[in-house]
């Protein structure tokens, strides 16, 4: 499989990683400095991890480069109307988002969530699971 320049890890990845202490592939795409996130991502991880006082992790995140978010909401209903049309039902409206941004940044996404894959089958974008 032909990688992207960037890889946009999922929340799913990082929970893991964190919780596991460690995640070879994720460890090996950082150090090949591929790793990118968003603001989406950051949201869900950085409110945990300041309460748990993490701030080195915090940190880290924060040295990973942000991908800018431009949001059409429009493409997003037609997502959603295509994972509904597919029988793909229950995709948040943050994981749309996240394809859309993959999509039009031309970025390969790494997450654990099967309905990335379920949508990759009619929405053209590189995934790594």
């Amino acid at each position: 499989m032909r990688l992207s320049p960037k890889i946009l890890v999922d929340s799913s990845i990082w929970i893991d990683f964190f919780r596991l202490g460690n995640y070879e592939r994720l460890e090996a795409y950082i150090r090949e400095d591929l790793v990118c996130t968003n603001e989406l991502i950051l949201t869900e991880l950085l409110p945990p991890l300041e309460k748990l006082k993490q701030t080195d992790v915090i940190n880290s995140l924060h040295a990973i480069p942000l991908v800018e978010l431009d949001i059409d909401w429009s493409l997003i209903r037609k997502y959603q109307a295509l994972n509904i049309s597919n029988g793909v039902n229950k995709v948040g409206i943050p994981d749309l988002i996240i394809v859309q941004q993959v999509i039009e940044h031309n970025l390969t996404l790494l997450s654990k969530d099967k309905h990335f894959g379920l949508t990759q089958h009619y929405l053209s974008f590189e995934l790594i699971q």
